[in-house]
């Protein structure tokens, strides 16, 4: 796959992240202004010369954040360049004016309601997923592109009018999670192998326990397995950790490009049965389809080894949750880490919460304000090209689901 490359931005506001979930905390927003430090110069020395590209290839704390597979052009301009709408959610005044520097012709509206949102469709040539239902697809004529600010795009490929349009482009923000991810994943498997838990207990009864929980046996993870299923942007992420880890890594995904330097082997998604059992360690990746969707079901846990552990950070619908909780009693897996479940969020009284050997964290594995930057620089180059009428970045295959 052909990544653009991009330094990531100073600290930045929240865009408008799961609009309901974040605004709070994006209205908290105070810090200096932005500076779009080197997004557009790297993007254009993909499309430039073949200096330029060597130079981007060059450039310290370089970071993959946009894919050109499936990249298209949302409208055509002429040389007039005709003003075009946003809709989003909410923007800091930084990124208002940053976005007015970078797309001139493009008027951004921020903080609509979904009723005003509705009201003024016309308007909009591209909004926010967030705005993005049956009812204002079916009223914005003149929609062309709508900018999701998660990676998956299951709830909206949901959309009728959205999903079966040849003229809306979907974009996501693939890739733009990685990094905190990746981070979470070990966080949360480190717990389990380290029997963090017990100790944490401890320090808060005050207690001095060096048995531990006597449920999970301390393990390193140097010489381990690890099987990561979806090596895409943050599949990747994670496989580079646990290279860093001194683990044999291993992954699964559709596409045929080349295996990167730290993964050992890439399988197609229809090997992972004969991969399961040669992996201590399993993080699921992908994204949710109808061909993801209990991916892991009581044959997957009984092809798994003996002994190993599930970190899931998809989507909980990837798991069949009754299946994996058999599998946790059984003892057949030494644990599993969740951040995300089936249903959710996890009821109360829930058997995955009473069992010692799980991790539970409110799918929260995303944040950092390292995310917020990466988003916030997706979607500004976004916009960028899209005023520009130049081909989007993360465009989603909406047969495939992703």
């Amino acid at each position: 796959m052909r990544m653009v490359s991009s330094t990531v931005l100073k600290p930045a506001a929240k865009l408008c992240a799961d609009a309901t979930k974040r605004r709070a905390a994006s209205a908290r927003y105070h810090g200096p202004m932005l500076r779009r430090l080197a997004l557009c110069v790297l993007l254009a020395g993909c499309r430039a010369t073949p200096t330029a590209t060597a130079a981007t290839a060059r450039a310290p704390a370089v970071e993959e954040l946009g894919s050109l597979r499936n990249a298209r052009v949302a409208l055509a301009r002429t040389a007039e360049r005709a003003p075009l709408t946003y809709f989003t959610r909410q923007l800091s005044e930084p990124q208002k004016r940053e976005l007015e520097r970078i797309a001139p012709h493009v008027r951004v509206i921020a903080g609509l309601s979904q009723e005003q949102a509705i009201a003024r469709a016309d308007e909009a040539q591209a909004m926010d997923a967030s705005y993005a239902t049956p009812e204002l697809v079916r009223a914005a004529h003149n929609l062309v592109w709508v900018q999701s600010q998660s990676a998956g795009v299951e709830h909206y490929l949901a959309i009728k009018e959205l999903a079966d349009s040849d003229r809306i482009v979907l974009t996501n923000m693939r890739g733009v999670h990685g990094p905190a991810i990746a981070d979470h994943v070990f966080a949360m498997l480190l717990a389990l192998t380290r029997d963090l838990p017990a100790h944490l207990a401890g320090r808060a009864q005050g207690k001095w326990n060096p048995d531990g929980s006597g449920v999970l046996k301390p393990i390193a993870l140097k010489g381990r397995t690890l099987l990561v299923v979806g090596l895409g942007g943050v599949g990747s992420e994670i496989a580079r950790r646990g290279h860093g880890f001194e683990m044999r890594v291993i992954a699964t995904r559709r596409g045929d490009d080349p295996a990167p330097d730290f993964v050992e082997r890439v399988g197609k998604p229809q090997e992972l049965t004969a991969m399961l059992p040669s992996a201590d360690v399993v993080a699921i990746a992908v994204p949710l389809t109808a061909e993801t969707t209990h991916l892991f079901d009581r044959a997957a846990f009984a092809a798994m080894k003996p002994g190993s552990y599930l970190v899931n950070i998809a989507r909980g619908k990837v798991v069949d949750t009754d299946a994996l909780v058999a599998a946790l009693t059984s003892g057949k897996l030494a644990g599993a880490c969740l951040d995300v479940t089936d249903p959710e969020p996890l009821p109360p009284g829930h058997p995955l919460w009473k069992l010692a050997n799980v991790v539970i964290t409110p799918h929260v594995a995303s944040d950092a304000e390292l995310t917020d930057d990466r988003r916030f620089a997706l979607f500004a180059e976004n916009l960028r090209r899209f005023d520009a009428g130049e081909p989007l970045l993360n465009v989603v295959d909406k047969r495939a689901g992703y």
